[in-house]
């Protein structure tokens, strides 16, 4: 089946039969992403729920001064969406965009409600992975105030590596709330002890 990933990945936060699985699946169809090309323009409302098989894409917004802030990362396997503009049906303040080929797959709004109403499993899915979003948003959000920059950089080291092959430094710093320089100091540092 060529939407095993998304299968197996949805196995992993609900118990269905295979039945069921081909159909929580069916409105799902495979996209690639050149890198650079977009998933998600501010201004513009989310409609388009990807499941990310594979490849790196990144949220960003900007400050009042016009720098671009990088919001998140997204490696494969996982969702990658903007959930708040997503739900509500609201303008998203965030971009989207591929700092790698990526490939996965796509269900529109319309999809995922119908999929929602129709089917207990993928309810039990999706209400897994917003509880997962918004526990890693609240983790991020606390990290910001109560870690240092370097356990920050040592946190994405382990959780996303495949972040600093693919992401610009000035991507990863932002990210990370620090300047480009003192990010290169921590990576000076981090080296030298591992």
């Amino acid at each position: 089946m060529e939407k095993e990933p998304l299968v197996r990945f949805m196995q992993q936060y609900v118990s269905a039969s295979p039945e069921t699985l081909a159909h929580m699946v069916a409105p799902f169809e495979e996209r690639v992403f050149a890198k650079h090309d977009w998933l998600l323009k501010a201004g513009s409302v989310c409609n388009e729920y990807l499941f990310l098989s594979e490849g790196c894409l990144r949220a960003f917004t900007h400050d009042p001064d016009g720098n671009e802030v990088t919001t998140s990362f997204f490696t494969g396997p996982g969702v990658a969406f903007d959930a708040s503009s997503f739900f509500m049906r609201t303008v998203s303040m965030e971009n989207i965009q591929a700092l790698t080929e990526s490939r996965g797959f796509v269900a529109t709004f319309d999809q995922i409600n119908t999929l929602f109403h129709t089917i207990p499993e993928f309810r039990e899915f999706g209400r897994s992975m917003l509880v997962r979003e918004f526990a890693l948003f609240k983790q991020r959000t606390l990290r910001l105030i109560n870690q240092t920059a370097e356990e920050r950089y040592t946190d994405l080291m382990n959780q996303k590596r495949a972040v600093f092959q693919h992401a610009q430094l000035k991507q990863i710093a932002s990210y990370l709330g620090v300047t480009d320089s003192s990010l290169s100091r921590i990576r000076r540092e981090f080296a030298h002890r591992h």
